[in-house]
């Protein structure tokens, strides 16, 4: 898995650095295609069908455009200054799969975006620190929680990490939200994908018509996500370079 993450995080460098106004966020899926084939790795998002969807997905990573939070179909819209842009990114290697997701402002964005962007990627910093052997999946949960809405932002409730190895999603779920010392216990060995989805606005969600999901009241959202794997000497991240 850490072969396999160490690819994605090229694709990721990649790929953010060609996320420019004026680029059409298909020709991102199509670099994003050409790279992870290149480097020996398969899609994991391509024809895969998470719970609540309605059909497979059609493309190889999830392009998600201002308040939709996940599962944006990267299509002919053309990024443009404000944007805040969501790429969610997942392969298999070896028959392994990890997953990872970065939230990138476009050209000038508004102060309330960059904020919002950075106390996400904060957040799941610190998420990432509790993942050690003997904390609890509240302690991550909590961790999110707490800089998020020290930050006077929230949580999106439905929306989750989850597990992370042999399938794309497995046991257990990683909510972004919970109480210190309570829920499943960590051991070493365990591969968690932890991934904070932080609004600007309303927790709730709505699913819209492409299978995508997007803040109810419009606002903005953020979304950071990597692969790590609780060993006995703390956390590993998988997914960086």
């Amino acid at each position: 898995m850490r072969e396999g993450g160490l690819i994605l995080a090229k694709v990721i460098k990649k790929v953010s650095e060609n996320a420019v106004s004026g680029i059409a966020l298909i020709e991102l899926d199509r670099l994003a295609a050409r790279l992870t084939k290149d480097w020996g790795a398969l899609p994991a998002f391509l024809g895969y069908r998470p719970d609540g969807a309605l059909r497979p997905y059609p493309a190889t990573i999830c392009a998600s455009l201002n308040e939709v939070v996940v599962h944006g179909i990267p299509g002919k819209r053309v990024l443009v200054p404000g944007d805040v842009l969501k790429l969610d990114f997942g392969l298999r290697y070896k028959g392994l799969c990890v997953d990872a997701a970065v939230t990138l402002p476009i050209g000038e964005c508004s102060a309330e975006a960059l904020k919002l962007i950075e106390v996400t990627r904060e957040a799941l910093a610190r998420a990432i620190r509790e993942l050690k052997p003997g904390n609890r999946l509240g302690d991550i949960g909590f961790a999110v929680q707490n800089h998020a809405e020290k930050n006077n932002f929230c949580v999106i409730r439905g929306l989750t990490g989850h597990g992370v190895g042999r399938v794309l999603h497995e046991e257990p779920v990683v909510y972004n939200f919970g109480w210190p010392g309570k829920g499943e216990r960590l051991v070493s060995g365990m591969v968690l994908a932890v991934e904070p989805m932080i609004a600007v606005g309303s927790e709730h969600i709505v699913q819209l018509p492409d299978d995508s999901y997007a803040t109810k009241d419009r606002s903005l959202s953020a979304h950071f996500e990597h692969t790590i794997a609780v060993t006995d000497e703390g956390p590993r991240v998988l997914t960086m370079i």
